[in-house]
Parts: C-alpha cells; structure tokens; sequence
C-alpha cells in the first residue's frame, strides 16, 4: 500500500510541477521540502513543532514560550509548508532552533529527514495528516501529539470515504487534543480511540493579548506613517483574496461621498499580490501606495492613497489604528480567516457568508452578537455606514467580543499539560 501512496505523491508532484513553475513556487527553502537539511545540523533530539502556515506558527507561538520555560535546554524544529508561515517561524525561533518546510510525503524523504533531526516529540497543529511521516514517526517510537484539532465537516466526509486508509494512520497518532466535542465525534467515527481524545478548546483564544503594550504604545506611530489626521477613521481590510478587493473599493467609493474623512487600508492574504491589488485599485481610478514605500519614504503622500500593505508581521498594528475590520476570505468561498486577533484589540469586526474555516467562532460570536455578517456587497456597504454613524454599537461589539475570548482562554496550558508527558526523560 505505501508503494503505491508514494506512487500517487510522484505523480501528483509531476503533474502538479508546470502549475508549480509558473507560480514560481520554488522558493529557496523548496530544497528542505526535497530533505535536504545542512550536513552538520544537531539539535540533540528537539521538539518537532510542524505549523502549517502564519495562522498555525502564531498560534503555537505561546506554546513554544512555555516549553522553553519548562524545558531550558531543548531546542526546537520547526517546519511550515508556506514561506510566509516560514518567515514567522523564523522570527519567533532562537539561534539554537532551526526553522525548515515539512518534507514532501515520500517514504525515503521523511526517513531521512527523521534520522535527521532524532525529535524526542513531534507536534502537530491543527489537522495535518501525514501518512509516511506520521508512519515513519510512529515506526521510531517517537510520540506524535495533535493540538488545536479540527475537523471541519467538508473534511471528515472526505476522511469517511477513504476510512479504511485513514484510520490505522490516525491511531498512529498518541494523543488528539482538539477544540470541540463535535471534533471528538468525528474523529471516533473515523475510528479513532476513545482514550486518545481530549476535548481542550481553541489555543486561538490564547493568542490574543489586546493588552500588549508595544501594540498600544505604537499606535500613534503607525497612525503617523500614514498621515491621519485625528478626525480620519481607518477601515482595515485584512487577509483579502482574489475577487474580494473589487467588492471593498466599491463599497469604498460609495461610502466616501458620506465619509471623507474614511480611508482604506486593503492587507492581501498573500503579500505578493501586491503589485496585482495595485492594478486593481488603478482601474478603480484610485491613488494608492505601498506600506514598504512609506518605510523608506515616510511622509512623501500628499493625496489620500488607498494603503496596501505588502510586508508581512505588520498586520496587527494596522488592526490596532482601526475603526472598522473586515476579514477576508468570506466574501468569497475560501472558508475565511482568523476574527480573534482586531476582536481581541477592540475593534468592530465584519466578515461574509464563508467562514467554514472558523465555523465554530464565527457562531459563537454571531450567537452573542460580538460581530457582523455581511452576506454581500451591500450588507457589507450598509453594516460599515451604521457602525461609523453609530460609535456606541461599535463599542458594544467590542466589548462582547472580549469577554468571550476571556472566556475560552486556556487551551494551551490544557494542551501543554498532556504534552509534558510525553517529555519526560526525554
């Protein structure tokens, strides 16, 4: 059977390689991807955290802070697929760490990147389901533990129609903590062991500290670099995707004739479509500017630019000088992004119809009416119109939004507590 698993990963890659070319996909870290990791690298058996991507790596971020505390002398491999969760990784790591991409799932490339790295543990975030990785993990008696588990219900159907492949995979896996009992029941109708679940929440709810004092004591600094003058709100657009950012500067537009004193910030899922999101605001007949262009040039915008940010690990500060945030990725069906970061700062949160990645928060914040759904263009245009009119209903979204992340805070100390036994006298 593993022959034949690798047999389809080979294809799938050479398929999958002209899509890759023109994409220009081969970063320089693809090397790692292919197990080539530097001859002399000894991290004296670490901790293997695998994060797939920004979201995962800041959400394990604390967890990696408590393990250093707990465990002074382990270092830590971490491994991301996309080089935007690579570049967090590498900011958030030590010297003593080392920062690399997950290895392609081929039987010989895993085996030799395990031999390797010798991990005393290996940490899985959220659900990333590796067979020859998990099997050659499992083959070395190295404990594997899932975190932040989720199952949404579009993957499960996919895992229950391939059961019979999954499920000696999965219990090759020693302890699943996930975040809710609906994550449970999937996973025991995959086959899973009862005894190898833990219900423990969402470790998300933990990475949100609207108290941070260098995201506070910033704002003015960040309001500074793009000249707003006290009376300009500022209308984050956080995490956009294609086919998004045509329906935000339409809202934009229309919203200005009411609000000229409103401005435009648009943050890209993906920074390098920067220059395409600047095409796109020019059609629209609007001036806009990179924020890497006010870092070197501060101050040279005598227009009022639609902002586009294009660097990445700045996003949060922009929440931060916000009136208003809109997450992307639910206007249209990518399943949206992460709400908890511009709600845990305070800030009025909109989003659209597709939030099947965050279904779970999506609700819960719905159900206490710590948030706005806008289903389209207009709802979008119209629910921005009445909160700028209405200050108080901003701030009453902001303050039932924080009192349900303070909550269901505590995930990760649940999850760190299983985690150390698999550490000691490792």
């Amino acid at each position: 059977m593993w022959i034949l698993y690798d047999l389809i990963i080979i294809v799938f890659a050479l398929i999958y390689l002209p899509v890759y070319l023109l994409r220009r996909k081969f970063h320089p870290g693809f090397q790692m991807r292919l197990g080539i990791l530097p001859s002399g690298l000894e991290l004296n058996k670490p901790i293997w955290i695998h994060a797939v991507s920004v979201g995962e790596v800041i959400t394990v971020k604390n967890m990696i802070r408590e393990l250093r505390a707990t465990y002074p002398d382990k270092r830590f491999f971490i491994s991301t697929v996309t080089p935007t969760g690579n570049k967090i990784a590498k900011s958030i790591a030590k010297e003593t760490d080392f920062v690399s991409y997950c290895p392609l799932d081929l039987s010989f490339i895993v085996r030799s990147v395990v031999d390797k790295i010798k991990p005393s543990l290996f940490i899985i975030m959220e659900t990333e389901i590796w067979p020859n990785l998990i099997s050659c993990l499992y083959r070395k008696h190295i404990p594997i533990v899932l975190v932040n588990g989720r199952l949404s219900e579009r993957s499960f159907k996919g895992y229950l129609s391939i059961k019979f492949f999954i499920k000696p995979i999965l219990n090759k896996i020693n302890l699943f903590c996930v975040q809710t009992p609906s994550d449970a029941e999937r996973l025991l109708r995959l086959g899973v062991s009862k005894d190898r679940i833990r219900v423990t929440g969402n470790m998300k709810f933990d990475n949100t500290d609207y108290s941070d004092k260098k995201i506070i004591d910033y704002a003015d600094k960040y309001r500074a670099l793009l000249q707003l003058s006290k009376e300009e709100k500022l209308w984050v657009c956080g995490s956009t995707h294609p086919g998004e950012e045509e329906i935000i500067l339409d809202v934009y537009g229309k919203l200005l004739g009411e609000f000229p004193q409103l401005r435009l910030l648009i943050a890209p899922r993906h920074p390098e479509r920067a220059k395409e999101i600047e095409k796109i605001v020019s059609r629209n007949g609007c001036p806009s500017i990179f924020i890497s262009s006010l870092y070197l040039k501060p101050n040279t915008h005598n227009l009022k630019p639609i902002f586009i940010l294009d660097v990445i690990g700045e996003l949060v500060y922009f929440y931060n000088i916000a009136s208003i945030v809109f997450v992307g990725g639910s206007l249209i069906k990518k399943g949206g992004h992460n709400i908890l970061e511009p709600a845990s700062l305070g800030k009025p949160v909109i989003f659209g119809p597709y939030m099947f990645n965050f279904r779970d928060i999506a609700s819960l914040f719905l159900e206490n009416k710590a948030c706005v759904i806008a289903h389209n263009k207009e709802e979008l245009r119209v629910n921005i119109e009445y909160l700028l009119k209405n200050p108080d209903k901003s701030t009453e979204l902001s303050l039932r939004a924080k009192a349900i992340i303070l909550q269901n805070q505590g995930a990760t100390t649940r999850n760190l507590e299983y985690i150390k036994k698999y550490l000691q006298g490792g």
